[in-house]
């Protein structure tokens, strides 16, 4: 199993899980593409990787515009020649409670978990297809993707949609090679999670040390944060798989917290 010279474009590739699964890819011997909002950021995680010895090209995406997300890819394709691999991973999270969770906020979510996802895979599937040699298209969901946590409506809403569009593309690609996945960590300390340590905190009315504790790390087996290194080599492994016989699958990278 291997994406030696394979191009992979990762969306939201300028920091956390995005960059570490771009940069695992990338010392693999794919050619990555970084893509991502910050042109600046992508740039510079570019630059690191081409200092190490790979292959990557940076791309400025918003991927709630179908005009950026066509544009980028296109770019990827036209500079490096093919879209093989694609790690729908651009996020944010915002928490509230439903009943104070603004309208603007809950399609914000949407339009970046889910939007961006659907964008990213039409766009990259018209060059799969094209190209006849199939591709592989991970969506980085979540625990959240199975279970609920409270404050989480329209980031769990998300992440359950990503495993009905993965399941879809899974089945409409089958013919032609293009497999579809859904990794889905538990919690990663990110900067992501440690913004949302002290505003759960707050809205639940407990110390940090217990929304870690006690919230977060609860139901895994070893009290243990799983890691961006998990995360991308589980990405890795999903990208270089040589047949149909894993798609339409989520595979849960949590120490155990949830199990299907």
């Amino acid at each position: 199993m291997s994406v030696k010279d394979k191009v992979a474009l990762v969306t939201g590739a300028a920091s956390g899980i995005g960059e570490q699964c771009a940069r695992k890819l990338a010392a693999l011997g794919a050619s990555v593409v970084i893509a991502d909002l910050n042109l600046k950021a992508a740039e510079s995680v570019a630059e690191s990787i081409r200092k190490e010895g790979g292959k990557a090209l940076p791309v400025s995406m918003d991927v709630t515009s179908e005009e950026a997300v066509n544009a980028g890819i296109q770019q990827a394709v036209d500079r490096l020649g093919s879209i093989d691999v694609l790690v729908s991973n651009a996020g944010i999270q915002i928490v509230n409670p439903i009943e104070d969770y603004a309208f603007s906020d809950w399609k914000k979510m949407l339009a970046i978990h889910l939007d961006g996802a659907f964008l990213t895979t039409k766009a990259a599937v018209r060059h799969m297809y094209a190209a006849g040699n199939g591709g592989s298209i991970i969506y980085m969901g979540s625990v959240h993707s199975h279970e609920a946590s409270k404050l989480k409506a329209a980031y769990v809403t998300a992440k359950h949609g990503l495993l009905g569009l993965a399941r879809v593309v899974a089945k409409e690609g089958g013919s032609r090679g293009v497999r579809a996945n859904v990794v889905c960590p538990g919690f990663v300390r990110t900067p992501l999670v440690d913004r949302q340590i002290p505003e759960q905190a707050i809205a639940l009315g407990i110390s940090e040390a217990d929304v870690v504790k006690n919230v977060m790390l609860k139901e895994t087996v070893d009290g243990e944060f799983t890691t961006v290194e998990d995360v991308a080599n589980t990405v890795a492994f999903l990208a270089g798989f040589e047949s149909s016989a894993l798609t339409g699958q989520s595979i849960i990278v949590s120490h155990g917290w949830s199990m299907h």
